[in-house]
């Protein structure tokens, strides 16, 4: 059930480009990091340039990327491989980048979060149970 939200900043996207971006974050979720497609969701969101800055100066471009799921469920090589190819993916997708692109893999403790109203502690307890 990851949760992966997308900021850019100084080139506008077009929507095609925009749903191939969120296709291909969904793809990555699915397979490097497991996570079931049919429950990835994908927010790619532009924000205003003139409120991002690297070290104190203007950029051209940004982009972050922060993917939540649930502590536990992934590998350290998984979150590796999903940092590494979803940085790939933003630079394909928008050109050259600066170094500081974070893409950040949030691991949230499993009883804290949940969709359709049920936690993911309670999915996991269930499935022990069955």
């Amino acid at each position: 059930m990851p949760f992966v939200h997308v900021i850019i900043a100084g080139r506008s996207i077009k929507p095609q480009a925009r749903q191939r971006l969120q296709q291909e974050t969904t793809t990555l979720m699915n397979t490097i990091m497991r996570k079931r497609r049919e429950v990835t969701a994908v927010l790619v969101e532009e924000v205003d340039l003139a409120g991002w800055t690297v070290g104190g100066e203007p950029l051209e471009v940004a982009a972050h990327v922060e993917a939540n799921v649930t502590l536990g469920t992934n590998t350290a090589e998984e979150k590796e491989r999903f940092i590494r190819a979803m940085d790939a993916l933003l630079k394909e997708s928008l050109g050259e980048m600066p170094p500081a692109t974070y893409v950040i893999v949030r691991e949230v403790e499993a009883d804290a979060w949940g969709f359709d109203g049920v936690t993911q502690e309670y999915r996991r307890s269930q499935a022990l149970v069955a």
